[in-house]
This record gives C-alpha cells, structure tokens and sequence, in this order.
C-alpha cells in the first residue's frame, strides 16, 4: 500500500488489521491454501508512521484479543481457563486478581453465585487494574462473562443454544479494552472487573422463585433463570463501587434479545443515569464508526420489577420494554453520584454475517469505542 498521498495511513492500517481477522485455532491447517498475504505499507516518512500506527497496533490487538475469546467453544473457554487468560496479561503491566468462590461467598455475592451453582465449573471475579494516571479515581468496566447460557431450570430452545457460547461478549470487550489500554501505556486509571460463571441445569441449579440475597443487601426473587447476566452484573457493580469509588462506571453485556427486537444488529442500547457521561461515550462510539443508540428509562418501568416476597424480581411482568426494565434492575445496584451507563451488546457481539471490519463471528464492539472514551475524557 503507498501511503504517500494518504493523510491518515496509520487508521487505514487499523482497518486492513481489524478485517485480516481468523479464527482457525480449532481447525486442522489447510496445506493447498494460499498463504495470507502481509500487507507492505510504502511512506515518505516511516517513522512518523510507526509512531502513529503504535497505539493502533495496541488497539487492533485488543479487539483480536476480544474476539479470540468470543469465539472460543465453552469446553476450551471454561471460567478457569478465561481467568487464566487474564491472569497473564499481568505480564503487560497489569495488575490481575482472581476472587474464588469461597472469597465471593464471603463478599456476599449471592446473586452472581447463585447463576453458577448449577455448574461444575467455578464462579470467579477476576479484577485488572491499570494504573497510568495520577491519584485520580479510576473508570470502572464491568462485563458480563456467562461462558455458556443453557438458560438454566428455565431452559432455553435447542435451535441456537450452541450460540450461547458469546455470552462472555461483556467480559471479553472489557478484557480486551484492558488489553489495549496496558500495550498503549494509556494515561489513565481504569479498572475492569469480570463475573465469570456458567449458567447449567442441573439438581444444585437455581429454580424459579428461589430468592437470593445480593451484595448489596437487596433480595431478589429470580422469576426466570436464563435472565442470569443481571444478576451477574449487580453482585460486581456493587463490589467495584465499594472497593474502588469510580469516578464513572460502565457495565457491558449481551444482556437482552429485547434489545436485538429494537435496535437490530447495528447498534448497541446505552442506557445512563447522567446525559454527559452518554453524550461523551455515544461520541466515542460515533468517532470509531460503532454503532451505539441511547434508550430511554424510568421510574414508571420500575412497577413491573415488584416482587411479592423479595425487594425486586429479576424480569418484569410481560415482554414489553425488556432491554429497558433489566437496565431499571441494574440501576438500583448503581450508588447515589456514580455516573454511569450500560451497554446492552447482545446485538452487536457477534454476527451471523461478515461486517466492514470483521469476518462473520465475534466482532469486538466497543473495545475502541472505549479505548476512545479513555484518551478523550480520561487523559490529559
């Protein structure tokens, strides 16, 4: 490619980068098929080039990073094998701690210890920490990492459960947006945070109208087992409140089909407590051409999530607004002064279809939209 006449070769790198993308770990190696071909970038000024194209290179590597994951089968991405795939980012200058179930039980984190007990697999919390700033507060990034969703007693429609293996797509944005952070050395302080269960069948498995007690002291009487990631979500929200005080908090999660209903596979669903927090991350979105759509919420949504025995259901009385009232349920584990947004990326996380940057699978949606977030808001 000679980028002589080009004004900003280092993103159209990116771009040729993100595309290149395959998954092949799981398939024996094709000897009569074409090598891949390297791409040979032609400049007047080389140098100048490289320096640009580095955090891109950052950045590419942490939506590969995202995507790898997404695309594993759920018998190679077990919850141990994903903790330890974040344990050895440690090796790029983060800072990685795994919670076990016996730490979690001691935390109180019922709710996200109740989607996993139906499985063999072990529930963990595993936090990243990177520390590129100052003293300031970090952002915290929250993600969903349900690495296979049978749905539990309330047990999903065979016809596309094999899909279910994307539904870690929150916490492998949130890894790979770490991932990106850490190889560009970003100025910033940012946290991420993952809950990592699998949600089985089985005679330890949690059944409808159980109630569990969450973290932070709510009761939850689970209506319906496949609406796990909440549960998830309000046990490590309310755990990176309390021990980090964020100056700002993004949960992400392949949450709702209620969200794929209305906004299709185009755009994700951004929910927030605080318009310029929203306006600032729907920019992000905008800059790196991910599509994001700001949804609406309320009070009024809230009557739908009453519970005759506990403080709150975990699903609303019908269909209707579903994206919306699972975004109410999280916002009652979401502190007094906390900004923050959630992202619903059940749409968005993988594609049935090949997209402009990306072969059909996993996409890694919303790691350089948060990247972006980070360099515009979080560095000097």
């Amino acid at each position: 490619m000679l980028a002589t006449e080009l004004r900003h070769a280092d993103e159209v790198a990116l771009g040729m980068a993100l595309r290149a993308y395959r998954f092949d770990a799981h398939r024996k190696p094709d000897e009569t098929a074409e090598p891949e071909g390297r791409v040979r970038v032609m400049s007047d000024d080389s140098e100048a080039l490289a320096r640009a194209a580095g955090p891109m290179a950052a950045i590419a590597e942490g939506v590969a990073f995202t995507r790898d994951l997404v695309n594993e089968p759920a018998n190679v991405l077990t919850t141990d094998d994903f903790a330890a795939r974040l344990a050895a980012m440690q090796e790029l200058g983060l800072e990685v701690e795994i919670l076990e179930e016996d730490d979690l039980a001691r935390l109180g984190m019922g709710a996200l210890l109740a989607v996993g007990q139906g499985s063999d697999s072990p529930s963990k919390v595993v936090v990243m920490r990177w520390q590129g700033g100052g003293d300031e507060a970090p952002l915290a990034l929250v993600g969903k990492g349900v690495v296979f969703d049978t749905g539990g007693i309330s047990l999903k429609p065979a016809g596309g459960m094999e899909d279910m293996t994307m539904d870690m797509g929150g916490a492998g944005t949130v890894a790979g947006t770490m991932r990106a952070l850490a190889l560009r050395r970003a100025k910033a302080n940012v946290v991420g945070l993952v809950g990592l269960v699998e949600n089985m069948p089985s005679g330890n498995a949690t059944r409808p109208g159980d109630v569990v007690r969450s973290m932070k002291g709510d009761t939850v009487e689970v209506i319906n087992t496949d609406a796990e990631g909440r549960l998830v979500l309000a046990d490590v929200m309310w755990y990176a409140q309390e021990r980090f005080k964020p100056s700002g908090m993004i949960d992400l999660a392949t949450l709702t089909g209620a969200i794929i209903v209305a906004l299709g596979h185009e755009n994700a669903g951004v929910f927030s407590n605080e318009d310029g927090f929203a306006e600032a991350f729907l920019a992000a979105a905008e800059g790196e051409g991910e599509g994001a759509w700001r949804m609406p919420m309320g009070d009024a949504y809230d009557k739908t999530l009453e519970s005759r025995i506990a403080d709150v259901r975990n699903v609303g009385t019908g269909r209707e607004g579903g994206s919306i009232t699972a975004a109410q349920f999280l916002k009652r584990f979401v502190q007094d002064g906390t900004p923050w947004i959630h992202l619903d990326i059940a749409g968005t996380a993988s594609l049935k279809s090949e997209s402009a940057l990306a072969p059909k699978g996993a996409t890694g949606w919303g790691v350089m939209a948060l990247n972006r977030l980070v360099a515009d808001r979080y560095e000097g």
